[in-house]
């Protein structure tokens, strides 16, 4: 079976998870655990990576991250070598601490972010000795789990320095008395469907997301190629954006023969601006702040949503459709 390939691009997002060799102990006493954080938090700081939760079960762990450099390869390599090292020394043993490859899936950030965090975080309850547990017995457990990211999103004194937590609560009204009960309370209802497997919808592809997302992540980053066998198989295109912001917004102009004062206009959601920031993040080298900062100075959620609005209108409105695709094919003729 052929190794499924890592997509990579900057601002990705991904859920990690790796389980220890033959479903063996990677944690064995809480200094572990505790040796665990410290490399993951180094880490972190060298790749660069921007971490919004974990967990850490005792033969596996799981991460929810992003990666502001497109480098999650360089950084899981990084992280599994350095604590496999400080475990091996620890217990005078020699080998692989992980069975396998790690698992990454990509995610639809603006569907599936909340989701893959409550995930992660109800872990601690969804092993077989706990699954008769009614749910205030799990809502004790959880609460009680000290090597997880959940009772710090809740306790702002108990928090990591290496974590954003401001993320993940700014969907809940932000890091506030009332954001973090609302959090709570959603952390709470997955428990009613505790047999949820989540993950199951990102088998094969890898990929964790609306329909839209996936065809926009297979027409951009795979294609088919024939091996001397004729067999096919999948490869990856250039991750490379194709164009500047100044240069995509001057063609979307120039095309639709429109003036671009709608892109700065305060106050105002306009379909040409909510079109522009979906064309800049599919495009051009930038995360959902720095487009924010293009088109006024609005905040990364409010880029998130006003994309969101776009995608479910662009299903709706044949007219809309149109033209997005005719610009869309338009740019497909400029570049390779």
């Amino acid at each position: 079976m052929a190794r499924q390939l890592r997509i990579q691009y900057k601002d990705a997002y991904y859920h990690i998870t790796s389980r220890g060799n033959d479903r063996q102990n990677i944690f064995r006493d809480d200094q572990d655990y505790i040796i665990f954080l410290n490399k993951l938090k180094d880490s972190v700081q060298v790749y660069n990576i921007n971490l919004l939760s974990y967990v850490c079960m005792k033969n596996h762990f799981h991460l929810l991250l992003s990666t502001p450099e497109g480098n999650l390869s360089d950084f899981m390599r990084h992280f599994n070598i350095s604590y496999t090292s400080a475990f091996n020394r620890r217990y005078n043993r020699s080998g692989h601490l992980y069975q396998g490859r790690y698992k990454s899936f990509l995610i639809d950030a603006d569907n599936y972010l909340q989701e893959v965090c409550r995930y992660i975080h109800l872990n601690p309850v969804r092993i077989k000795k706990y699954s008769e547990k009614i749910i205030e017995d799990k809502i004790a457990i959880l609460d009680e789990f000290k090597f997880s990211s959940f009772p710090e999103y809740l306790n702002p004194k108990s928090r990591k320095d290496f974590i954003n937590y401001s993320m993940i609560l700014d969907y809940f009204g932000g890091d506030n008395l009332r954001g973090r009960r609302l959090f709570k309370k959603f952390i709470y209802e997955g428990l009613a469907d505790i047999g949820n497997r989540l993950l199951d919808a990102g088998k094969g592809t890898g990929i964790l997301g609306s329909n839209s997302f996936i065809d926009q992540i297979k027409d951009k980053y795979f294609t088919k190629t024939i091996d001397k066998n004729k067999r096919e198989i999948p490869g990856l295109r250039s991750l490379n954006k194709k164009y500047q912001p100044e240069e995509l917004i001057e063609l979307y102009c120039s095309f639709f023969k429109i003036d671009d004062d709608f892109i700065t206009a305060k106050g105002k959601n306009t379909e040409n601006r909510s079109i522009i920031m979906e064309l800049l993040y599919r495009y051009c080298d930038l995360s959902q702040p720095q487009i924010g900062e293009i088109v006024g100075g609005i905040d990364y959620s409010s880029v998130s949503y006003s994309r969101k609005r776009l995608r479910l209108k662009l299903e709706k409105d044949a007219d809309l459709k149109r033209k997005f695709l005719k610009f869309d094919e338009h740019l497909s003729t400029l570049k390779i």
